[in-house]
C-alpha cells in the first residue's frame, strides 16, 4: 500500500495524455530527466538514455529538439522518460488520444509488444474499447468510480455482467423482448406470456432481410424500416426504426431510407439482462 508514501517513493512513473515534454530540452535530456532528479551519475544517465533510444527505435534522435518530432515520436520520448527510471508500475493516461488513427493503430501494437518485452506492470486508462481489448491482459470497466466488471478481454467482451458493460463493449443496441422456452419475440407485449427481458446486441451480429423472412429457431426477428444509412466502406450501417425502438445494424447490401426490413439476431448474439423496472 503506497497511499501515504510521497510521490517520489512510490516506485511509479506516469505517461501523461499531453506527454508533458520539456520544450527547452532535447530528446536525451527529456528521457534522462527523472534520473537526473534522482541524482544519478552522468555516465549512468547517458547509458540508460542510450538503452531507451534503442528500445524505442529512436537512435540518432538524442540531440533532436522536441518541436522537431512527430506525434508518434513524442509519444515514444514520453514513454522512454517513464521507463528510464525503472518503475514498478507504469501509469498511462490516454496516451494515444492526441494521435491520428493510423499512427494510433501502429503504436498500439508497438506498445503492447514493448510491454511484454520489458515485462513491466502497466495500468492504462482509455475510453477506446478497441484499444483496451488490444492492449490488456485484464480490463476493469469503471462505472461512476466503481469497478463494474474485471476480467480478461474475452470475458468482458463476450460475457458482460450488466447492461452498462454490454453497452461499453459495443452491444449498445437494447430492446425489450419476451422469452418463451428457446424462442425470443418482439415486441415485448405484456399479454404475450413468457418472461420479459432486456436484450443487448452488437450491430455487426444482426443482419437485414426482407419482411417476413424466417431466421430459424431461436432467432429474434424485428420488423422495422430503414431510418438512416451510413456508408462505412466495406458495408453500410443502418439505423432501424421499429415501433418505439431504434437500433443499428451493419449490412453489406445497400438499402434505401424508408425501406421495410426485418432484422434477424441469432440467439447466441443476444446478451440478456432482467427487464428494467
Amino acid at each position: 500500500d503506497i497511499t501515504r508514501l510521497p510521490p517520489e517513493a512510490r516506485g511509479t512513473a506516469m505517461m501523461f495524455q499531453s506527454y508533458a515534454l520539456w520544450p527547452h530540452m532535447n530528446v536525451a535530456a527529456n528521457i534522462g530527466y527523472g534520473l537526473r532528479m534522482r541524482g544519478k551519475p552522468r555516465d549512468e544517465i547517458a547509458k540508460r538514455v542510450g538503452e531507451m533510444l534503442r528500445l524505442l527505435q529512436l537512435e540518432g534522435y538524442g540531440e533532436r529538439a522536441i518541436s522537431a518530432l512527430s506525434g508518434g515520436q513524442k509519444q515514444r520520448v514520453a514513454l522512454g522518460r517513464a521507463l528510464a527510471v525503472d518503475p514498478s508500475v507504469l501509469l498511462l493516461d490516454e496516451p494515444m488520444s492526441n494521435l491520428d488513427y493510423r499512427v494510433r493503430l501502429e503504436l498500439r501494437h508497438e506498445l503492447r509488444a514493448l510491454q511484454q518485452r520489458v515485462g513491466i506492470t502497466a495500468i492504462y486508462v482509455t475510453h477506446d474499447r478497441e484499444e483496451a481489448l488490444t492492449l490488456a491482459d485484464r480490463i476493469a470497466v469503471i462505472d461512476a468510480g466503481r469497478i463494474a466488471q474485471l476480467g480478461t478481454p474475452d470475458e468482458v467482451f463476450h460475457r458482460p455482467v450488466s447492461p452498462f458493460v454490454a453497452g461499453f463493449m459495443g452491444a449498445d443496441n437494447a430492446i425489450d423482448v419476451v422469452r418463451s422456452g428457446d424462442e425470443w419475440s418482439w415486441p415485448a407485449s405484456t399479454g404475450s406470456g413468457g418472461t420479459r427481458a432486456r436484450a443487448h446486441f452488437r450491430a455487426d451480429r444482426a443482419r437485414l432481410a426482407p419482411p417476413g423472412t424466417d431466421g430459424g429457431r431461436g432467432t429474434l426477428a424485428i420488423d422495422g424500416t430503414v431510418g438512416q444509412r451510413v456508408y462505412l466502406g466495406t458495408q453500410y450501417r443502418y439505423r432501424i426504426h421499429a415501433g418505439a425502438d431504434d437500433f443499428w445494424v451493419e449490412d453489406a447490401e445497400r438499402r434505401e431510407e424508408g425501406a421495410p426490413v426485418r432484422a434477424l439476431v441469432p440467439p447466441e448474439a443476444l446478451l440478456v439482462f432482467p427487464a428494467a423496472a
